[in-house]
C-alpha cells in the first residue's frame, strides 16, 4: 500500500512538473465603438466599427521550457470584425501575427508572419495614441501593406545588454528565379533607462515583382525613424522623426481619392515629424499629439494632424475611450483621418468606444 503511495506521488510530480514546463494561453481584445467622419467626397458617414483603440483579436501563445536556459514559443494571432464577425482578411485565419520560435540567453529567434521593426517603433515609442484612435499615427506615417507586417519572416530579438536591444528582421518574397525581388529588411536599436525610452529603426522594401515586365528594377523603399518617449511622472512626453525615400516608401493609407477630384500622388521623398503627450490623472489617461508630413517632392502634398483623446479605465481590463482627429491637406494630398483598424474617409473623426482585454 505504501509502494502505492509512493508511486501515485511521484507520478504526481512529474504531471505536475511537465505542466509547469509547458504552457498554452488564450487571449484577445474585443474592440468596438461608434465612429463619425467627416470632409469625405462621400459625405458625413457614422459607423458601428471594430478595432477603433486596438484592433480586436483572438490569440493563442505557447512556450516549452526544453531546459539549459532554453524556451520554444509560438503565437497564432486572427483579426476579426466585432461589428460583423467577419474575419478581418477574407480567406486567412491567422492574419495578424503567425509565428513559431526558440528564445534563450542569446536572444529570441522567430520564423513566421510578425511585425516589423519599423512599425514596433512607431505604435510601442513614437505614437502617444498607440497606434490607436481617431490620432493614430498611421494616418501620416507610413505604416501601410506590409511596412505593418511582412510574412516568411525571420526575426532576431537581442537581450537587453546596458539598457540596449537590437532586433533584425528579414523577410523572404519566395519569387521564383530571383532571391532578392520583394524581400524586405528590417532593423532596430533599442535602449531604455529609468524614464527614458528610445528605437532607432529602418526599413529596407525591394519592389522589384520578378518575371514581370515594368516591374523589375525599381526604386528601392527605405524608412528610417527616430523616436523617443521620457516620463516625468506627471506626464509622458513623445517626440519622433521619420525620413521617407523611395518607391512605397510612404503608401496611402486610404487610396481610393477619398476628397475626389485628381487623384492625390503617393510621395517618394517625405519628411515625418510628431511631438506627443500622455497625462494620466485618476482612472483616466489624456493623449495629445501633432503630426507633419513633409512631401519633398514637386507635388508638395503636406499634410498636419492634430489629435486629442481620452481613455478611462474601468478595471484593469475595460476601458471606456473618446477621441478627436483632424488633419488638414495641401496641394491635393489625400491623407484621411482612421484608426486602428480602419483608414478613414475624411479628414476629420469622432469616436467613442468600449475596449476589453483578456
Amino acid at each position: 500500500m505504501k509502494k502505492t503511495l509512493t508511486a501515485i506521488a511521484i507520478l504526481g510530480a512529474f504531471s505536475s512538473l511537465a505542466q509547469a514546463q509547458s504552457s498554452v494561453t488564450v487571449y484577445g481584445i474585443v474592440d468596438a465603438g461608434i465612429v463619425r467622419e467627416q470632409g469625405g467626397v462621400n459625405g458625413s458617414a457614422t459607423n458601428i466599427s471594430s478595432g477603433i483603440g486596438s484592433a480586436s483579436r483572438l490569440g493563442f501563445r505557447g512556450t516549452e521550457d526544453l531546459g539549459n536556459g532554453v524556451s520554444a514559443l509560438f503565437v497564432l494571432e486572427a483579426g476579426y470584425r466585432l461589428d460583423t464577425g467577419a474575419s478581418d482578411v477574407s480567406g486567412s485565419i491567422f492574419n495578424r501575427q503567425a509565428y513559431v520560435g526558440l528564445k534563450g540567453d542569446a536572444g529570441t529567434l522567430t520564423l513566421g508572419r510578425q511585425y516589423t521593426p519599423y512599425y514596433n517603433a512607431v505604435s510601442q515609442v513614437a505614437d502617444p495614441f498607440g497606434a490607436g484612435y481617431a490620432g493614430s499615427a498611421k494616418n501620416l506615417m507610413p505604416t501601410a501593406g506590409v511596412n505593418t507586417r511582412t510574412s516568411n519572416a525571420v526575426v532576431y530579438v537581442s537581450p537587453v545588454v546596458n539598457g540596449f536591444s537590437g532586433e533584425l528582421s528579414y523577410s523572404l518574397a519566395e519569387q521564383g528565379g530571383n532571391s532578392i525581388a520583394g524581400r524586405q529588411v528590417g532593423a532596430a536599436l533599442s535602449f531604455g533607462a529609468g524614464k527614458l525610452n528610445a528605437r532607432l529603426a529602418h526599413n529596407h522594401r525591394n519592389n522589384d515583382v520578378a518575371g514581370l515586365a515594368g516591374v523589375q528594377n525599381r526604386q528601392i523603399g527605405r524608412n528610417t525613424l527616430l523616436a523617443a518617449n521620457y516620463n516625468f511622472g506627471i506626464a509622458k512626453a513623445f517626440a519622433a522623426y521619420g525620413i521617407n525615400d523611395g518607391l512605397n516608401s510612404a503608401p496611402l493609407a486610404n487610396n481610393s481619392n477619398p476628397f475626389g477630384g485628381v487623384a492625390p500622388v503617393a510621395s517618394l521623398d517625405s519628411r515625418d515629424m510628431l511631438i506627443g503627450v500622455q497625462a494620466p490623472f485618476g482612472a483616466n489617461v489624456l493623449m495629445a499629439s501633432f503630426i507633419r508630413k513633409d512631401d519633398r517632392t514637386a507635388f508638395n502634398q503636406d499634410a498636419y494632424q492634430w489629435a486629442i483623446g481620452l481613455s478611462h479605465s474601468l478595471s484593469k481590463r475595460t476601458s471606456l475611450y473618446t477621441s478627436y482627429g483632424k488633419i488638414k491637406n495641401k496641394n491635393g494630398a489625400g491623407y484621411t483621418v482612421g484608426n486602428n483598424s480602419d483608414v478613414g474617409s475624411g479628414d476629420t473623426a469622432y469616436n467613442a468606444g468600449i475596449r476589453h482585454s483578456f
